[in-house]
């Protein structure tokens, strides 16, 4: 892994059982931090395996460098039924991998697999409003932020702060 700020060569990969081990210590951080993910800080490690590890038609993938793991992200369809055709997931990276462009790929292997599944856009339901970095990365890439629910995300160091549904039109 290279230094935070470099690009690192990240091969984004479907998950598997054996990734697990990986992938628990990073939503473990990310959940506990409580600062980017609106999760049960309290959530077991039986609990966040039951969340994460989503059987298909929705995928689970990691982003590695060879065999480590520095990210991770899970994407599905934002609601059953009539609200099928939209497409929803969550990422996670590692402390240590933040900066190098692993929520880039992440975010761009969500986007192509909604667009290679026929979903006509992609919602993201909770961005933490002061998680500067996920909503620069989402903009850059063409989300729009649609609302923001007020004090919706109780932050440890800012109190309560906004969360923001993000939106990628795919039908253009």
């Amino acid at each position: 892994m290279q230094s935070p700020g470099t690009k690192s060569a990240v091969a984004i990969r479907e998950a598997g059982d054996d990734d697990w081990p990986q992938i628990w210590p990073i939503i473990r951080d990310v959940v506990t931090e409580q600062r980017t993910i609106p999760y049960d800080p309290g959530m077991s490690e039986q609990d966040a395996k039951r969340m994460w590890l989503l059987a298909a038609p929705a995928r689970v993938v990691v982003a590695a460098d060879g065999d480590r793991v520095l990210g991770t992200a899970n994407m599905y369809a934002n609601r059953p039924g009539p609200g099928s055709h939209v497409a929803s997931g969550t990422l996670m990276v590692a402390e240590q991998a933040r900066g190098a462009g692993v929520g880039r790929a992440l975010t761009t292997d969500l986007v192509d697999w909604a667009r290679r599944g026929g979903f006509a856009a992609v919602q993201f339901n909770a961005v933490v409003d002061t998680n500067t970095a996920a909503v620069r990365l989402y903009e850059d890439l063409g989300f729009v932020t649609l609302g923001t629910a007020p004090g919706a995300f109780r932050h440890p160091d800012l109190g309560d702060v906004g969360l923001r549904i993000m939106w990628l039109d795919l039908t253009s």
